[in-house]
């Protein structure tokens, strides 16, 4: 018989491994669909909100194309064998995504409140280059922040220890020399108030506002009302659930002087960003919403040609034909954002 502890750790591979798979193969055709939706929708007529979403889908889809990669690294019991190259450049893009999400999930929240609390003034002053260039600004703060892993690759005497230099396997970014380890704290402390206590914060005071203010008002359509909460719920387990758990690791190891043993399962818990930041574009936009449904309508047809059960799935789609495609006047001015039509409801421009 094994010992437990090889049990456990043989475990705990094989569930990092299937939570990979399983974020892929969920996140992958979702964020696809979104982005395709976003960017046609963006190419067309501008919002900031549509902008801010399809760079939301940009930074999951980058999370997503690095999996295959951390996919190899688990089925090769957590050691590196891919050429050395490789391990700085997926753990850059793969630690930005997550701050990139954070950044553009806060930011969203904003313009979600904006469009509630101020909705003649935040209508006027709306403007797509305002929110291209809280886009640039936020790669731009995720990504030189997570350049600390290109740094710390090379510094300390014990530098080869993070990958070999050899081309033999060994671990990537995992184990650290205590040189690496004084430079490499500190910037995670910075991240934990800057890139994920600051947005967390501003985020929750929006969508509570959001949804008071939304939910406060009469004329506002029950639907709307549910999506302004299944927006908020879907963000704010987002934080909790994803990011907050890796973001304490920070905490514990600065005061620990080194990196817990739980981190990876923590780190585990970040890459589920992508297959549920899908639940925030669904909440976000009706286009989204009918894309979803399309998409879902055309499988059920497909899979009843092979399986007549499957019209107990979706009923509605074929009697539909499939979910349509067109949007009604007032659908159409809701379709980006869910606080368009407030300034209608408040009263005229003058």
């Amino acid at each position: 018989a094994k010992p437990d502890w090889v049990v456990f750790w043989m475990f705990g591979k094989n569930l990092i491994l299937a939570v990979y798979i399983f974020t892929f193969l969920i996140g992958l055709p979702s964020n696809l669909l979104a982005c395709y939706t976003f960017l046609m929708k963006v190419r067309q007529k501008p919002t900031p909100i549509d902008i801010l979403l399809l760079n939301l889908t940009v930074s999951d889809m980058t999370l997503l194309f690095c999996l295959p990669f951390k996919m190899v690294e688990a089925a090769s019991d957590m050691t590196w064998p891919l050429p050395y190259f490789l391990c700085p450049l997926t753990g850059f893009f793969f630690y930005s995504s997550i701050y990139i999400s954070t950044l553009f999930l806060m930011a969203i929240s904003v313009e979600r409140y904006l469009g509630v609390a101020y909705p003649i003034k935040y209508k006027l002053n709306r403007r797509p280059i305002y929110a291209t260039l809280a886009s640039i600004v936020f790669w731009l703060m995720a990504c030189s922040h997570c350049s600390i892993v290109y740094i710390v690759q090379y510094q300390g005497d014990n530098a080869s220890e993070t990958v070999s230099l050899n081309g033999n396997s060994s671990n990537c970014y995992e184990k650290f020399s205590p040189s690496q380890l004084h430079i490499l704290l500190p910037v995670r402390l910075e991240m934990f108030f800057v890139l994920f206590c600051l947005p967390f914060v501003i985020t929750l005071f929006c969508y509570v506002n959001f949804v008071r203010i939304l939910t406060s008002l009469p004329k506002i359509q029950a639907s709307r009302k549910q999506r302004a909460v299944g927006l908020a719920v879907a963000t704010f387990l987002n934080f909790c659930i994803c990011f907050a758990p890796y973001n304490i690791s920070h905490i514990v190891g600065f005061i620990q002087n080194d990196s817990p043993e739980w981190r990876v399962h923590a780190l585990l818990l970040s890459t589920l960003n992508a297959a549920l930041d899908p639940a925030i574009f669904y909440f976000s936009s009706t286009t989204v919403q009918q894309a979803f449904t399309d998409c879902f309508a055309s499988m059920c047809r497909k899979l009843q040609a092979i399986l007549p059960q499957c019209y107990l799935l979706c009923p509605s789609c074929y009697e539909t034909g499939g979910g349509s495609s067109e949007v009604t006047g007032g659908e159409k001015s809701s379709t980006s954002n869910l606080g368009e039509r407030i300034p209608e409801r408040c009263g005229k421009v003058p």
